[in-house]
Formats: structure tokens, C-alpha cells, sequence
């Protein structure tokens, strides 16, 4: 269990074209992380950027870059994600033949190795390889594209992989129609980290945004620690 919530934005909600300056006011207005969408058109339905943006980025703030691969086959690519400057490198047990060997990799890399579950993947892929995890994705929506609405049963969800994980040292991250709302439900469950695309940016005022995913997610912390 991290010691407080993180609120990881996804400059997937963002101004392309201004990319640098915005996240560069996201780590002003208090995101913890900074979450990179990497699309591939190929295992989502969607593009986004490369190694090459997420290097051009890293210059502009020192907060963890956690990038999402929503790619197919993955490993080819992991290298150049570690050198560009993740911090966290996520991939899916539908995007390669070896999940095992994939987080080996991330970890001989130096980074930190996450697993995403799609809202039809079963926990039960995570069985064998939890001691090479540091991080659990759980997708509360299907991947591919921002401003979706949030899958119910992702609640329950991430309550079983708190159950699975038990006393180890792993991170549980949701991503995905995430807001000021639902945020203390999944922090109840057992989230660690809130990835927000939409509820960040809307309006313009990122800071506001930041600090009511927070207030929503305080109460769900306080039940969670009576437990």
C-alpha cells in the first residue's frame, strides 16, 4: 500500500500540440506521475507516440514517467521505452507469448514491471508472475481511447487483486473514467493509483482538478485504513 494516493494524469487528455508545457503544468499543478498512453493502432484501435516523444518529454519534469504499452508484440520495444526515460514500464499479457520473460526484461532494464488487465482479462494470469511485479493496471475501461465511461465491476476488481496480491510490496494503478466520485470507492478496494485523463483536464484548472480526485479519494483511504 503506497502511504498516500498517487494521481498519475494521462497526457492523453491533453493539448498534443503543446505537449511539453502541459506536462510540465501538471507536475506544477501536483501529479505524482505523469502516464504515457503509448498506442499502436494494432492491439487498440488508436495512435499515439513513441520512444521518441516520451525522450523529447523527459526534459520537462522530474515526477516518474509510467508508460502504458498498449502495444503488439511488445518486447521488441522495451529497450528503447527504458532509454527514452520510463520509470514504469506496463505491458499486457495479450501482447506477447511470454509474460514471465517480458517483465525479466523490464526488470533487467532497470525499471519498474506492471501488468494491465483489460476488463475481460482474468486475475488469474497475474498467479505466477507477482514476484516480477511492481505494479497491477487495472483497466476500468476498455483500452484505446480517453473519456470513456467506467466499467462498474472494476470495483470488485481491483478487490480481488488486493486479495491476491496480499503482503507483497506491488502497487495497484486503475485507469479509465476515473473522477472525483469513484475515486474513494477504488481507493476502499485497494488502489494505489489514479490515472485521470479527462477529470485532470477538463476546464483548464489542473490543480482544482488534482486536488478533488484527492478529496475523493481521501475518504475511501480512511475506510480502507480501518480495516
Amino acid at each position: 500500500m503506497a502511504p498516500t494516493t498517487l494521481i498519475a494524469p494521462s497526457i492523453l487528455a491533453s493539448d498534443f500540440a503543446r505537449l511539453g508545457e502541459e506536462v510540465e503544468a501538471i507536475d506544477r499543478a501536483g501529479a505524482d506521475w505523469i502516464h504515457l498512453d503509448v498506442m499502436d493502432g494494432h492491439f487498440v484501435p488508436n495512435i499515439t507516440f513513441g520512444p521518441a516523444v516520451i525522450a523529447a518529454l523527459r526534459g520537462r519534469t522530474t515526477k516518474p514517467f509510467d508508460v502504458h504499452l498498449m502495444i503488439a508484440p511488445a518486447d521488441p520495444y522495451l529497450a528503447a521505452f527504458a532509454e527514452a526515460g520510463a520509470d514504469t514500464i506496463t505491458v499486457h499479457p495479450e501482447a506477447g507469448p511470454h509474460l514471465h520473460r517480458s517483465l525479466q526484461t523490464i526488470k533487467a532494464l532497470g525499471k519498474k514491471a506492471g501488468v494491465a488487465l483489460n476488463p475481460a482479462t482474468p486475475i488469474d494470469v497475474l498467479a505466477h508472475i507477482l514476484d516480477l511485479a511492481d505494479l497491477i493496471l487495472v483497466m476500468s475501461v476498455n483500452p484505446g481511447f480517453g473519456g470513456q465511461r467506467f466499467v462498474p465491476g472494476s470495483v470488485e476488481k481491483v478487490k480481488a487483486v488486493r486479495d491476491m496480491i496480499g503482503a507483497r510490496d506491488i502497487l495497484i494503478e486503475v485507469d479509465g473514467g476515473i473522477n472525483a466520485e469513484n475515486a474513494g470507492a477504488l481507493i476502499r478496494a485497494g488502489a494505489d493509483v489514479l490515472v485521470a485523463g479527462s477529470s485532470v483536464f477538463k476546464g483548464g484548472d489542473y490543480a482544482r482538478n488534482i486536488a478533488a480526485l484527492r478529496g475523493g479519494a481521501a475518504a475511501g483511504r480512511t475506510a480502507r485504513g480501518r480495516r
